[in-house]
């Protein structure tokens, strides 16, 4: 039988590539180099990507094909030349490139006041006229919202000049806020798997239209999770702060949180920590203090770490009565709202020692 490239193309027609159910001819992977010699037939197929899994079923499949209808003498098995397709190279948009500072908001464990210390702290600097972002990244229990007042608020989308879709946040004392409970049913559970939750974490960031700010304050989950490691691999953070009371049930979570952060493979500085409940004050009494949770607890464990302690906050009814309202107790003249403050001007001058004696902090690549 006289060999032609039309008979060739015939075979290579009832070749399907997997899953898409049309012929490597229809989807243009044969090249234009058949080349025939006699009996030996050379050509190329034409892939998307070096690792693409069928790559050698493919290959195996023409051989067949050609063998099958030009017959057994053809010499075809070795002369398909695999080429890759040259596609156009997709730019990354930069991450938060308005953003001067990244701070997370850690704890090793919840029920230690950690939300509250990150909205407090946001709304404080707000006030001290520093631009701020706050974003709730506790996807499974996003509490922000209620303490801003603000859950039953709707986000909207804006286009940029390029074309892409930009989340709002919902702007309340100052502050530029998004989290994932402004679009999950506040009466129900979130049920997402860890891919998921990572996903939603990642559009909240990259797509979020935070604009300019000096501060983007990162309310983190409890404990350590796939969304730390998210959070870490996707923004170079300033730095942490990693948030306790002074019991030693807490006080062994927070000395692993930031054994997290100051690990080889994170890197990520941590710049002091925060005793939250740190003694409780009547209000009719505020002179006076009762040590319901142990004392100095965190203030020890600082100097353990050889880490600074930012600040130690005391259990107050008005903090918890203020958050449950949506007005945080930092825009109050009170003992509890000057106790924010200070710790604000203690992460303000943490930051600024920061930035002066360490190099800026790299985003976390695994494998």
């Amino acid at each position: 039988m006289m060999i032609y490239p039309k008979l060739i193309i015939e075979a290579l027609n009832t070749v399907r590539y997997p899953g898409s159910g049309k012929s490597i001819v229809e989807m243009g992977m044969v090249g234009d180099d058949i080349r025939i010699a006699g009996n030996r037939v050379s050509l190329s197929l034409h892939f998307d990507k070096p690792t693409d899994p069928f790559i050698k079923s493919v290959v195996r499949a023409a051989e067949a094909a050609i063998t099958s209808r030009v017959g057994n003498d053809v010499e075809i098995a070795g002369n398909i030349a695999v080429v890759t397709r040259e596609l156009p190279t997709e730019v990354a948009r930069p991450v938060l490139p308005g953003v001067k500072n990244i701070i997370g908001v850690s704890s090793g464990k919840g029920g230690v006041g950690k939300s509250t210390i990150a909205t407090n702290l946001a709304v404080s600097l707000a006030a001290q006229g520093y631009s701020v972002g706050l974003l709730d990244a506790d996807i499974f229990g996003p509490s922000v919202p209620k303490m801003f007042g603000i859950e039953d608020e709707q986000l909207y989308i804006r286009h940029d000049d390029e074309g892409h879709n930009l989340i709002i946040p919902i702007e309340r004392y100052g502050v530029k806020v998004l989290s994932i409970g402004f679009v999950v049913d506040k009466e129900k559970a979130v049920l997402w798997r860890g891919a998921m939750a990572s996903n939603a974490l990642k559009q909240l960031i990259t797509e979020g239209d935070w604009g300019e700010l000096d501060y983007f304050i990162i309310d983190m989950p409890p404990g350590t999770s796939d969304i730390h490691l998210t959070l870490v691999q996707t923004l170079a953070i300033t730095g942490a702060v990693v948030v306790t009371t002074p019991q030693q049930v807490a006080l062994a979570d927070a000395r692993k949180g930031v054994a997290m952060f100051m690990g080889q493979q994170v890197n990520v500085p941590v710049l002091g920590i925060v005793e939250n409940m740190s003694w409780f004050t009547p209000a009719s009494h505020p002179d006076e203090h009762y040590y319901i949770f142990g004392h100095d607890g965190g203030k020890e464990l600082a100097e353990a770490l050889n880490v600074p302690l930012l600040g130690q906050v005391p259990l107050v009814a008005s903090i918890c009565r203020s958050g449950d309202d949506g007005v945080p107790v930092v825009l109050q003249n009170s003992i509890s709202g000057e106790a924010f403050h200070a710790l604000a001007r203690a992460v303000v001058n943490a930051v600024d020692n920061r930035n002066a004696t360490l190099p800026p902090t790299r985003r976390v690549n695994t494998h």
